[in-house]
């Protein structure tokens, strides 16, 4: 059993954008910038032989190479903030790839939970926050709606698999795909 993720990498100048970001932010626990990426579908504990056929449903999917950008920072956790996350800009070629991703893992047997794709980069988790460490997160979130980070071409998907440990997730790349007509 493997736990896995399909996601978009983030390109090296971003990712310093991004941590310089990180740093201004009162985050009480950063990601570290090496694991910065766009997740695509979740899939959780998965077999092998799963595995074996999201590779084959994910090695056939045909979808061209797009631009993206990021704009702001938001939080997840109404009431209770646990993550803040820089934005990725709207983009349709990013949704249609992220349901044809999800359409590969359902194909491949995983069982997907039904939710609204958000697409982001997470810069930090965290337990709950007292109120004057939220506050203080929020007014830094809306004072970073002006954050600007990119164009980059998306040109490849990444199979990761993520490990849990005392410190954190920690993500290594199984594959890659090229993202081809």
């Amino acid at each position: 059993m493997m736990r896995v993720f399909v996601a978009l990498d983030v390109p090296h100048e971003v990712r310093s954008q991004l941590a310089v970001q990180q740093f201004l932010l009162p985050i009480p626990r950063k990601v570290d910038p090496a694991q910065f990426h766009l997740t695509l579908g979740f899939l959780g504990e998965q077999s092998d032989a799963v595995l074996e056929a999201v590779h084959e449903e994910l090695l056939a999917l045909r979808s061209a190479g797009f631009t993206l950008s990021l704009s702001g920072f938001g939080i997840f956790g109404k009431g209770k903030p646990h993550s803040v996350w820089a934005a990725v800009d709207p983009s349709e070629p990013l949704t249609h790839l992220q349901s044809k991703v999800e359409r590969c893992a359902r194909i491949a047997g995983v069982t997907l939970p039904a939710c609204r794709f958000v697409p982001h980069v997470t810069l930090g988790r965290f337990a709950a926050l007292n109120p004057e460490a939220a506050t203080r997160l929020e007014r830094a979130v809306v004072n970073g709606a002006g954050f600007r980070a990119g164009p980059w071409q998306a040109s490849e998907l990444v199979l990761y698999q993520s490990t849990l440990t005392p410190d954190g997730p920690r993500y290594d790349e199984a594959f890659r795909y090229p993202l081809k007509r």
